[in-house]
């Protein structure tokens, strides 16, 4: 893959950008942003409550990223395009809120892939890391913020 984007990559991620503007993965996306999960049992919740809507849009958002990072994983996609904040900033943020869970999530839905795509991005990508942890520490300013209001 070229190192420099290409048009192909522009058209992919305006695609991508259009996929977030359907009118229930708005729904799907703006639920994440309220949800704050505490512990393993938070998320576990949510994942084994099949047929509700929290249920729903809890894969519909994971869904979304996991195969936009396999986009990228597999040579669809240019990384430094899609990594860019305005884009991929909201898969950090959900993978930041459930990324100090994500052992015990894989061990207790015996699924070793849970998330693989968008961690092995985050984590095989140049800054990745180091963006993974800064936006853990902006959760947990926010966590703070709404504890002290």
């Amino acid at each position: 893959m070229p190192n420099t984007p290409t048009t192909a990559d522009a058209e992919l991620i305006l695609k991508l950008y259009d996929l977030r503007r359907e009118a229930e993965i708005r729904k799907a996306r703006n639920w994440w942003l309220g949800f704050w999960p505490n512990s393993a049992d938070d998320i576990l919740k949510i994942a084994t409550a099949l047929g509700s809507q929290e249920n729903a849009w809890m894969r519909q958002v994971g869904g979304y990223w996991e195969m936009a990072a396999s986009f990228v994983l597999h040579g669809t996609l240019n990384r430094e395009l899609f990594l860019e904040g305005s884009f991929s900033g909201e898969m950090f943020f959900i993978f930041a809120k459930i990324e100090p869970f994500l052992k015990e999530l894989r061990e207790k839905m015996q699924n070793p892939k849970m998330f693989g795509n968008v961690e092995k991005l985050i984590m095989t990508s140049q800054g990745g890391p180091e963006r993974l942890k800064q936006t853990q520490q902006t959760i947990a300013a926010i966590r703070k913020a709404a504890k002290a209001a």
